[in-house]
């Protein structure tokens, strides 16, 4: 099993305020996205890009992971965001509207010529009709090291204004959108991340979409405000009851008895050993997340 990560909120940052690139160094989340696009007003994008490279560097942020997010490939603040990005060394550079293998390529490509750091990676946010439409070989180009693919994040608002799709609880209209993209993050071994839940009041259907997004199988969600993080972390946590249940599924598979069978009874059910190792999954996110 790879090294899990956990990604269960993953909190936009608006690079433009130095108080909350600040602040966010005390904010719970499992990952933290420093945006120089959308929370970034056009005449404060040099200023956002300096402020967010220079917290990069700084540090402080401890085990978060930390996110650039640069300007679309199509804006004249693309080029310069990806080599400062690159120098600061971030985690990872989220990158918007990746809507085809071949521009992933391209950024590879880019980084090669910038000498960026092999550790840096590349998410990747799909938000676009074609990006749904494509998402399979978006997602196969993991398997090409110069691309640096390691997430896919989803960029619901996008979507909704592309397609004109209405938001609706339980989203009904996004779903085969949503399922889309996680057969295939799933089939080449990629993250993938939940898209925003945009009514900040609404606590009880901000849970209800983030536990509709953990039973999608979703890795976690992003979140456009602090009061969101606590919710989504236990969202996309084993609870209690999982870990237990988890925990005697792996102990029953261990049994001498057990050793060469394909699947038992346990507690009046069958189990098979796909779930011993789905089992030893929800075993280490649990460790993850406790280290």
């Amino acid at each position: 099993m790879t090294e899990i990560r956990p990604r269960r909120s993953v909190l936009y940052m608006p690079g433009s305020n130095a108080r909350a690139l600040e602040k966010a160094r005390e904010i719970a989340a499992d990952a933290l996205i420093l945006d120089l696009e959308d929370a970034v007003a056009p005449d404060t994008k040099e200023l956002a890009r300096d402020q967010v490279c220079a917290a990069v560097k700084a540090g402080g942020y401890g085990r978060r992971e930390l996110v650039i997010r640069v300007n679309g490939a199509d804006t004249p603040w693309f080029e310069a965001d990806l080599a400062a990005a690159t120098e600061a060394k971030p985690d990872a550079i989220l990158v918007p509207k990746i809507s085809s293998a071949e521009a992933l390529q391209r950024i590879g490509n880019q980084l090669i010529g910038l000498w960026a750091d092999p550790e840096i990676k590349i998410w990747a946010m799909i938000e676009t009709p074609l990006a749904i439409l494509d998402a399979e070989r978006i997602a196969r180009a993991a398997h090409v090291p110069a691309t640096r693919l390691a997430c896919f994040v989803l960029g619901t608002n996008d979507l909704a204004k592309e397609t004109r799709a209405r938001f609706v609880p339980g989203r009904a209209p996004m779903l085969p959108w949503l399922t889309t993209a996680i057969l295939a993050a799933r089939a080449h071994g990629i993250d993938v991340i939940d898209g925003v839940y945009n009514d900040i009041k609404d606590e009880a259907g901000f849970i209800a979409e983030c536990e509709q997004g953990r039973d999608l199988g979703f890795d976690g969600k992003t979140l456009i405000h602090p009061a969101q993080v606590s919710p989504a972390n236990a969202a996309f946590a084993p609870d209690e009851s999982e870990l237990t249940r988890a925990k005697a599924i792996i102990a029953a598979f261990q049994q001498p008895e057990n050793a060469d069978k394909g699947a038992i009874q346990l507690d009046g059910r069958m189990v098979e050993r796909l779930h011993a190792e789905m089992a030893r999954r929800v075993v280490a996110l649990a460790d993850a997340i406790a280290a």
